[in-house]
């Protein structure tokens, strides 16, 4: 359905990436649907004192830091809890890109149209910190692409991207994982298998 509503991208080169481990399985489809580039985003949130699920910047695979300057400021957060947590980030971030990255060296992003999903949000912490991490690098356009989430938090995240695309907004939203008929945990065995295969060219085949 993503695929459906991205027709008008087929063929013309996009990079989707997908938010692990989850919003791999759906880059996949998307990516296989509109013939598009599959890869990864390792960003991760930095987390504010007191709200962890308040994201108040982002920090990419490269080390690269993006924070949201009115909210270190209105909250007051000093530079040594930034570096920490930016310190704490960055060692889960190279667990994974350790493992990534052997399998699936990075697509570069800049002046190519990128477009960034997820299996759905709920705060929209994490597909922001994503955002943020994906437009450091300059992408000519950045499109958020979303099979469920709520309604506020899908209007909030669509001023992070040029182009928020979102199947369902549903007013009885509780967690993502009520809109699927199969959910399960998706394993690091399959995030690198389906990032081996869509470099081969090949389609992942879930067994």
């Amino acid at each position: 359905m993503l695929g459906a509503e991205l027709d008008s991208l087929r063929g013309q080169g996009a990079v989707v990436l997908g938010i692990p481990r989850g919003g791999l399985v759906v880059a996949q489809a998307l990516a296989t649907a509109i013939g598009g580039q599959l890869d990864i985003v390792l960003a991760r949130k930095l987390r504010t004192p007191g709200h962890p699920e308040l994201a108040l910047g982002s920090v990419s695979e490269d080390g690269r830091l993006f924070l949201n300057d009115n909210l270190v400021r209105a909250i007051g957060i000093e530079r040594s809890y930034i570096e920490e947590e930016k310190a704490a980030q960055m060692v889960e971030m190279g667990r994974r890109c350790a493992l990534v990255r052997r399998v699936a060296p990075k697509i570069p992003l800049a002046g190519k149209t990128v477009i960034v999903t997820d299996d759905g949000v709920a705060t929209g912490a994490t597909l922001q910190a994503a955002l943020w991490a994906a437009r450091q690098e300059k992408p000519l356009r950045l499109i958020a692409a979303l099979p469920v989430g709520p309604e506020d938090t899908i209007k909030r995240l669509a001023g992070d991207a040029d182009e928020m695309v979102c199947l369902r907004a549903p007013p009885d939203f509780a967690a993502v994982g009520q809109f699927y008929l199969r959910f399960d945990q998706v394993e690091d065995d399959t995030v690198l298998a389906i990032l081996r295969q869509a470099r081969r060219g090949q389609p992942f085949r879930d067994r």
